[in-house]
């Protein structure tokens, strides 16, 4: 994205690229078919419609974790039947939407929500199409934030319960079990942690088959990471790699498919947050430069130490100096990034937040009372 692309548009706002999301959704997309796998795309990454849009016409189903996300992406064309429903936290609700709507699955994370789910589904008359959420026990090897497969972790089942859980379905004719599912964390940039999963998936297939349950789908979840330090490019996030591990480590069944959810890896590198300075503040020890975005429109630095590459888009030097760069909100965590090296800056400089299509404007707030402005598309 180059300065001749930007607009007067009032900052701060999202800038996506969908050039660069659909080039990201054809390399996946045909990473995948290569081996027969389906991929659902996770709505909490982000939910604007231009880019449910881009998803939806490359052939992806949907990820849900909440009832309005179900919505969202019935609404945005979205067939139920490629729409998976997780969630630790499903009200009652929620629970009967997704089954009027007669959803791919309704992804189960304990032996409570199974019991309130087959209670659900006998009020209304109708059958609950179920996959069972197990925890795996696999270190992702991430933050710990955003780790999900341990047994520390609230999501999925563990397998010490799985045996009570298999009787309730047993003696519940309206629970249809399609599948398992499993998840065990995001920003995942090494492969080894889905390795270690693949063993844990293909125990527990058998483990349901000792129990007469043949599995006729796997969901293993999402979680590739990205290099948030690159700019995009055809080789970010590694796809083929990424699917090419699940087809060597897991032996299936010719009736079984593969199922994922990938978020982040789909979407991030195709936005920015658009940004300007309104002060470049001196500071004995650190100079600061203070942004018109804060944590309020991209909170994962603050709430998870994250690093997201910045740029000078409107510098008038090449000279390097080191700023914290901060925003407006009143927050000491309301911070991008502490001794960043950025071409000399000045008041009205425009700047670029990279690789914030995922978790960015998904995840804003109106915390101090401030508004999100509109977004700008590039195509």
């Amino acid at each position: 994205m180059s300065v001749a692309n930007q607009t007067n548009h009032p900052t701060p706002y999202y800038q996506y690229d969908l050039n660069v999301l659909n080039n990201t959704l054809q390399r996946a997309k045909a990473a995948a078919d290569k081996h027969g796998f389906h991929v659902h795309y996770a709505l909490k990454a982000n939910t604007d419609q231009h880019i449910l849009a881009a998803v939806l016409n490359n052939g992806f189903g949907a990820d849900c974790v909440s009832g309005q996300e179900v919505k969202c992406a019935l609404d945005s064309g979205f067939k139920a039947e490629n729409i998976a429903f997780a969630g630790v936290g499903k009200t009652d609700a929620e629970i009967d939407f997704a089954i009027e709507n007669e959803l791919f699955t309704l992804n189960v994370e304990s032996l409570e929500e199974l019991e309130v789910i087959a209670e659900r589904a006998k009020l209304l008359g109708k059958s609950a199409n179920i996959a069972l959420r197990l925890n795996p026990d696999v270190n992702a090897k991430t933050h710990h934030y955003i780790t999900t497969g341990l047994e520390e972790n609230k999501f999925g089942i563990g397998e010490w319960q799985l045996a009570a859980v298999l009787d309730v379905i047993r003696a519940n004719e309206l629970l249809h079990l399609r599948g398992l599912h499993f998840h065990i964390g995001s920003q995942i940039t090494s492969l080894e942690p889905f390795k270690n999963l693949c063993s844990r998936i293909a125990y527990f297939i058998e483990f349901l088959l000792t129990h007469r349950f043949h599995i006729q789908h796997i969901n293993a979840g999402g979680g590739l990471g990205i290099n948030y330090d690159v700019e995009p490019n055809a080789a970010d996030p590694d796809f083929e790699s990424y699917f090419q591990l699940f087809a060597d480590q897991l032996q299936l069944k010719p009736d079984q498919a593969l199922h994922f959810e990938l978020g982040r890896s789909l979407v991030a590198h195709c936005g920015s947050l658009m940004s300007r300075v309104l002060y470049v503040k001196k500071g004995q020890k650190t100079n600061f430069l203070i942004l018109d975005a804060g944590m309020t429109e991209l909170i994962r630095p603050a709430l998870y130490q994250a690093y997201h590459r910045i740029e000078n888009l409107s510098a008038k030097t090449t000279e390097l100096e080191k700023y914290d760069v901060v925003g407006p909100v009143c927050e000491s965590s309301d911070c991008f990034g502490k001794a960043i090296m950025l071409p000399t800056c000045q008041r009205g400089d425009l700047m670029a937040i990279r690789a914030a299509g995922a978790y960015g404007e998904a995840m804003a707030s109106h915390y101090n009372l401030r508004k999100l402005n509109e977004s700008v598309y590039l195509d």
